[in-house]
């Protein structure tokens, strides 16, 4: 127990929360982006699985990382027109919809990457690129702040830079105002004469760009290659973070950041032999707890 109290406290261990919370902090701010316009974005999981191939096979066809980022989130932007298509423009189910992009994503990558590669599982076949770490000059040099905070990969300072810009984006810009009043009441942006379908289209977009990011930075900085299924389950916790964050982007990378700390906690008990099957369930066995806390408290407070 010391050992795991010592390891809690050490540096290397914030290092690794900041870290694994990336990808969670980029697809929070990818579900609180269209939940405020009204539209929950249940296909954040599919479209971070799908710019994660599309980033390894951009990077290894081009040459070029940043071309490779450019092409995950592109893909992204398109995975969520066209959740927005079926969505806002055939008025299908936006939760039926966004199960069914998942589970099409899932089958979609494999096949792509089968066409390319002729492997299934892993893209070890396409010389994709990394997506570079940053030592911050001031930072590095700081004792046990330096540590922790510098030598991140660049999507990683973007998450915590995007999650500022949101919270002003939706404060103080005009689209920012349409987006909320969308999710808020969207009857009287209806009676000013804006289209609220072309609002949350709008989110929806914006929305995918995000969670594009976050499906570059799990194929191209977290591992080096993409993999089967690789997102791993991180796009449902999102939307947890989001739903704890009652859809304010500091509570909500607040939340995330708990997930993450989740995520290395387990990662760290492998060192003591634990066994993996119960240390890898940790991170959602502990979602599932945090929601249950949360919806408590909501239900406490709705009775007051």
């Amino acid at each position: 127990m010391e050992q795991i109290v010592r390891i809690i406290f050490s540096t290397d261990f914030i290092f690794s929360i900041v870290r694994l919370s990336t990808p969670i902090l980029l697809a929070t701010m990818a579900v609180l982006i269209s939940d405020r316009a009204g539209v929950i974005n249940i296909g954040v999981e599919g479209t971070m699985l799908f710019a994660a191939l599309m980033g390894v096979i951009g990077s290894a066809y081009s040459g070029n990382v940043w071309i490779g980022l450019l092409v995950a989130v592109l893909s992204g932007i398109l995975f969520s027109g066209i959740i927005a298509f079926f969505h806002l423009k055939l008025e299908t189910d936006i939760v039926l919809t966004g199960i069914a992009l998942n589970l099409m994503a899932s089958g979609l990558t494999i096949f792509i990457l089968f066409l390319l590669t002729g492997d299934k599982g892993v893209s070890t076949g396409l010389n994709s690129k990394t997506i570079p770490n940053i030592h911050i000059p001031v930072i590095k040099s700081i004792p046990v702040l330096g540590e922790m905070l510098s030598g991140h990969s660049v999507l990683t300072y973007l998450a915590f830079i995007i999650i500022a810009v949101i919270a002003v984006f939706l404060k103080r810009t005009r689209l920012g105002t349409y987006i909320r009043a969308a999710g808020e009441n969207a009857d009287s942006i209806e009676t000013a004469g804006i289209s609220v379908k072309v609002v949350r289209l709008k989110a929806l977009l914006i929305s995918g760009a995000i969670a594009g990011f976050g499906g570059a930075f799990m194929s191209m900085s977290y591992v080096s290659m993409f993999t089967k299924d690789m997102i791993a389950g991180r796009g449902f916790i999102a939307m947890a973070a989001e739903a704890m964050g009652q859809g304010k982007p500091v509570l909500s990378m607040l939340s995330a950041l708990f997930f993450g700390a989740t995520d290395a906690l387990s990662n760290n008990l492998q060192l003591f032999n634990f066994p993996s099957e119960l240390t890898r369930l940790i991170p959602y066995a502990l979602t599932i707890i945090a929601l249950a806390f949360y919806a408590a408290r909501i239900k406490r407070q709705l009775k007051k």
